[in-house]
């Protein structure tokens, strides 16, 4: 027994030791402990705003600690910068991708570490080798050279990790690493992971999605409102029970009860093409008070097919209709005005506004309903409508004046859906609208989506997760290489249906 017990200790990578973080008004941490094995893979789950995020910036440099200790193989550390960390041995794939998005593959995976030809040129083609060593050790298949920008999200989610490999990391963070891959791409991940524990690697998992959790973990450490509250061997917790001290509750179903009755069509599409995207002659109609669902696998245009309809691309062809009108829509505020809202898939590139104030978020795209005499903006009458978004959404900010990019990713989005709600819309377009939001507040949103269609509203929402799609959707809609290749009811489909159509122009 003593020797056992001698073989975990040494087999301690990193220690995080009563750790305490404090911003204005906001006590992020208090006290939480963190220990990480070789060879190992640690979830760390919580609501949103529990303090997980902010815990890893305090490991990665990012933040500093205000007290408590960090061990790396029993030597104190205290980063203060990321690329300190990563210089050391500790890397992390953000769940918000911060890339160089005009360069390529290649550049963004060496940045700042150029390998050198007699210390004045960069060597490309040695750059080009090491990359392709790189993801054929991964199972990558991405030209270096291709532009990262021209990538998909889930493909540039892939090189983040390969950069985190590149640097022979002995602690790798993954920060909601399959909030934008499909079933298939979530598969191969986990295989990545796999291979590197096995090769000795300290992981770090933080996801909101329960069954992943309980297939990759070996241990799951809960956090809530920044204190640690256990840490358990994977195989002991079942997901009722992580539920349960992650919220603080019992959570007696993951979704609410269908209330919204589909009336008429509300929304028509016809021939719907894009002009620089793959997107060609799509057609359907959405009902008022109907939730119709997008699934396909990503780069299947599903996103696009959402943006080509509000404005934000440029179309080649087709025709929306909407109250029986045909409308234009050739621009976000055109759309607006039309009686559409867009909440995008990427809410760090296109949702948020990182240094303004939560207030300011929630009620730039309604500022017209607070505009007194022609150009005076009242604050009483903006702050009613975010003290609204703040209850209904529970939204976790100490104030309505706290910058955006303080908040956790989850309460980021929540602010971008109440900032359309005050919008008024009559036809609500949702992309990926609970990525990184913990199982609580899912629950909410969905909440909100049913009752927004049980006051005759449309959602047409766009998701990755299929269980989402089954259980919150009338219909659903599955793209396959930009075309619509079916159309199915919740209600009587399967998984393996939606994945035959997903698969149909591929």
């Amino acid at each position: 027994m003593a020797k056992a017990e001698q073989n975990r200790q040494d087999s301690v990578l990193l220690q995080m030791i009563d750790i305490n973080k404090e911003f204005p008004g906001v006590k992020a941490l208090d006290r939480v402990s963190l220990t990480i094995r070789k060879g190992t893979v640690h979830s760390l789950m919580g609501e949103n705003g529990a303090g997980k995020s902010t815990l890893m910036k305090c490991l990665f440099g990012i933040y500093q600690k205000n007290s408590g200790q960090i061990l790396l193989e029993g030597r104190e550390v205290s980063f203060r910068s990321s690329r300190e960390a990563l210089e050391n041995g500790v890397a992390m794939v953000h769940q918000e991708l911060n890339q160089a998005l005009r360069r390529n593959v290649m550049d963004n995976i060496w940045l700042g570490r150029y390998p050198m030809l007699a210390g004045v040129i960069v060597d490309e083609k040695k750059m080009y080798r090491d990359t392709k060593a790189i993801f054929e050790q991964l199972g990558i298949n991405v030209e270096p050279r291709r532009v990262m920008s021209s990538l998909p999200v889930s493909t540039r989610q892939m090189v983040e990790i390969a950069k985190a490999v590149s640097y022979h990391a002995k602690v790798i963070v993954f920060d909601e690493p399959t909030s934008s891959l499909t079933e298939k791409e979530v598969g191969h991940l986990f295989g990545i992971i796999r291979m590197l524990r096995d090769a000795g690697t300290g992981i770090i998992y933080i996801s909101h999605k329960m069954e992943e959790i309980l297939r990759i973990s070996d241990e799951v450490t809960i956090m809530r409102d920044g204190r640690h509250i256990a840490t358990k061997p994977a195989a002991d917790l079942t997901m009722d029970q992580i539920i349960k001290m992650m919220v603080g509750r019992e959570l007696s179903s993951r979704f609410p009860p269908k209330t919204n009755k589909p009336g008429e069509v509300l929304l028509e599409v016809r021939n719907l093409s894009g002009m620089y995207n793959q997107v060609s002659d799509v057609s359907f109609q959405a009902r008022r008070g109907e939730i119709l669902g997008f699934a396909g696998l990503d780069g299947s245009g599903r996103t696009q097919v959402l943006e080509l309809i509000f404005g934000a691309r440029a179309r080649k062809g087709g025709i929306v209709k909407f109250n029986g009108k045909t409308i234009r829509n050739n621009t976000p505020g055109e759309s607006i005005k039309n009686g559409f809202g867009l909440l995008t898939e990427e809410r760090r590139a296109s949702g948020i506004f990182g240094i303004l104030s939560v207030r300011d978020n929630t009620v730039i795209a309604s500022l017209k309903k607070h505009i007194r005499l022609g150009f005076i903006l009242s604050g009483s009458s903006a702050k009613k409508d975010v003290d609204w978004s703040i209850r209904a959404l529970n939204i976790k900010t100490s104030s309505q004046e706290v910058k955006m990019r303080l908040l956790s990713g989850g309460n980021q989005q929540k602010v971008i859906m109440g900032r359309w709600l005050l919008t008024g819309p009559e036809a609500l377009l949702l992309d990926e609208p609970t990525r990184g939001i913990d199982v609580g507040a899912k629950y909410e949103i969905y909440q909100l989506i049913i009752n927004m269609a049980s006051e005759g509203k449309t959602v047409i929402m766009v998701s990755s997760e299929m269980s989402e799609l089954l259980g919150v959707c009338d219909r659903i809609a599955v793209m396959s290489g930009g075309r619509l290749a079916g159309v199915v009811d919740a209600k009587e489909t399967t998984q393996e249906e939606i994945m035959t159509y997903a698969s149909k122009y591929v």
